[in-house]
């Protein structure tokens, strides 16, 4: 009896294994479609510990991986994606902060990642935390980063995407990354109040949109810390896709020891544990990224 249980516990995780092995090939080596244009996304969610961090990492470094060449701009002042990409943000480093207070451009700041073709970071440092108060009597404050950006990316060129990663607030930072982004990205954890706070975030996108960006959208929602071993998160996901439809994107991010294990290393899960299901998962989301901005464009 106790073998047929080993047995039959086993297997799902062979299952699991097979399947990641091949997810995995189906991807190595394969060219992500890329736009005529860069597209700037906003990493948000209010609600803190839905991944937002992480989800902005993975996908800049799985992006890198299918040949696309990603900018990350770390504005949260914990600075945590920073970390995870092995960049340097200690106080005193050239920072977003820096481009915000406009003493250094973007091209002062940027550095490459780490052992990571095709991602380039702008990295946060903790002196972000006191932007709000230093930038409230700057004229036009919230374009501040919109301004730079731009600049940036007309002088350097070469940019596939753009992602921006937000503080989990909808303060004076994330306004400007909103201002200067034309989509959000919301990465959604299957977990009960997940829904709670998405329609402040939606009625504060709206306001941006009417009154600052027009260009702004929400476009994609993206399913994290999903645990397939429950039925709350199986129906929580459910409810999303109902709710939102064709904005959910089709991949979902596993719960996952592995992806909260990397950034306490410097790195991604894709670098950390390559075929693990966070790695794989962060792989085809993507992939499937890249389809969905080509697939706007045309």
């Amino acid at each position: 009896m106790a073998q047929n249980d080993s047995a039959s516990a086993s297997a799902p995780i062979a299952q699991t294994m097979t399947s990641n092995l091949a997810a995995l090939r189906s991807l190595e080596g394969v060219e992500f479609p890329r736009s005529d244009r860069p597209h700037i996304l906003t990493v948000s969610n209010q609600k803190g510990g839905v991944g937002k961090t992480t989800t902005a990492v993975n996908l800049a470094v799985a992006l890198a991986l299918g040949g696309l060449e990603v900018l990350v701009v770390d504005i949260d002042p914990q600075g945590n994606a920073s970390t995870a990409l092995a960049v340097s943000h200690e106080p005193g480093v050239p920072s977003t902060y820096d481009v915000l207070t406009g003493e250094l451009r973007f091209d002062d700041v940027i550095v490459p990642c780490p052992g990571v073709p095709g991602v380039r970071v702008s990295p946060a440092t903790i002196d972000l935390a006191g932007a709000e108060v230093e930038l409230v009597d700057i004229f036009g404050r919230e374009k501040l980063l919109s301004r730079a950006l731009k600049s940036y990316l007309e002088e350097v060129g070469g940019i596939d995407v753009v992602l921006i990663d937000c503080p989990p607030s909808l303060g004076l930072l994330t306004l400007n990354a909103f201002v200067a982004a034309d989509q959000v990205l919301i990465p959604v954890q299957t977990e009960y109040y997940a829904l709670e706070g998405l329609s402040l975030l939606w009625r504060t996108v709206d306001r941006v949109r009417e009154r600052l960006n027009p260009d702004l959208r929400i476009s994609h929602l993206l399913l994290t810390m999903v645990d397939g071993r429950t039925n709350l998160s199986a129906e929580v996901a459910n409810e999303v896709r109902e709710h939102f439809h064709d904005l959910v994107m089709e991949t979902e991010i596993p719960r996952s020891v592995r992806i909260s294990e990397a950034p306490s290393y410097g790195m991604s899960v894709v670098a950390y544990e390559p075929r693990g299901t966070g790695a794989v998962a962060y792989r085809r989301a993507a992939y499937e990224l890249s389809e969905r901005l080509v697939r706007a464009d045309s």
